[in-house]
This record gives C-alpha cells, structure tokens and sequence, in this order.
C-alpha cells in the first residue's frame, strides 16, 4: 500500500501530469516495495526553484531534470516493517526540462515523465550511477520498471 502526494510548484497544474505520476509510482511500488506501506512526495516545478535545490544541497549552480531526496540508505529499506507508514522519500522534477529533453531524445513527454519519475524512485531505493558498475545495475532497474508500465 502506498501513498503520494504530488506537488505542483510554480507551475500550473495539469491533470495529464497527475495522472502519469500516479500510474508510474503505482507500478515503482508495486515492481518494488509490495506490502510495505510507504509514501512518496513528488514536486512537479521549473528549472528556477530546481536549480536552487540543486545549487544548495549538491553545490551545482544549474537547473537540473530531477533530484531525489531519500530517507532510507538502501540496506535499510528490508528491516522496515509492515505495519507502519514512512517516508521513503521526495522527488523533484522540472517539467520545462522534461519537455526538453522529450524533443531532444525524440519520443513522447508522457515516456519522458515516466523516466523521470522511475529514475527518481530508483535513488528512492538507494541506487545511484556515480561510477559505471553502479549505472549499469540502475539503468537495468529502471528498464524491469519501465518495461512494466
């Protein structure tokens, strides 16, 4: 069982939106986390406020498409237990550079959004792809996901 919430700063809301985050998370969770009861808080902004987050917790003066905020190392993730709610974390994607990127990668906003959102969820759980081991075990991640959607 799980739980979002998703956020729409300084942007306008959009239906379309809620509706792909939704649907994406819904199969994050399930792909991942089954039975455990945990929420997520998602933040849908532009690449004004995402650059000042990015600029004050990872000191890069630069607008960015997502960042993750986790509340759990990954090794943490097995001992929580089923009966109580927890954070498992915030992601915060900048919509304007989800457009972007849509054109730039040639395929839809609605695969773009999904990425980002899985992506996201992925360094929810603790993966990261810093050195080129660690991307290929979350890039893997990220295609069992997406592949479910």
């Amino acid at each position: 069982m799980e739980f979002s919430e998703i956020i729409f700063l300084d942007i306008e809301e959009n239906e379309d939106y809620l509706n792909i985050v939704n649907k994406v998370l819904s199969r994050c969770f399930e792909s991942e986390l089954k039975n455990k009861k945990l929420t997520v808080n998602v933040t849908l902004t532009n690449p004004k406020y995402i650059q000042e987050l990015n600029r004050q917790y990872r000191n890069i003066d630069k607008p960015t498409d997502v960042l993750s905020f986790p509340m759990f190392e990954k090794e943490e993730l097995d001992n929580l237990n089923n009966e109580n709610y927890y954070i498992l974390g915030d992601i915060v994607i900048s919509i304007e550079k989800v457009k972007e990127q849509a054109i730039e990668y040639e395929h839809s906003f609605e695969r773009e959004l999904s990425y980002m959102v899985v992506h996201g969820f992925c360094h929810l759980l603790g993966y990261d792809h810093i050195d080129e081991d660690d991307k290929k075990v979350m890039r893997k991640k990220e295609e069992e996901i997406l592949a479910k959607i």
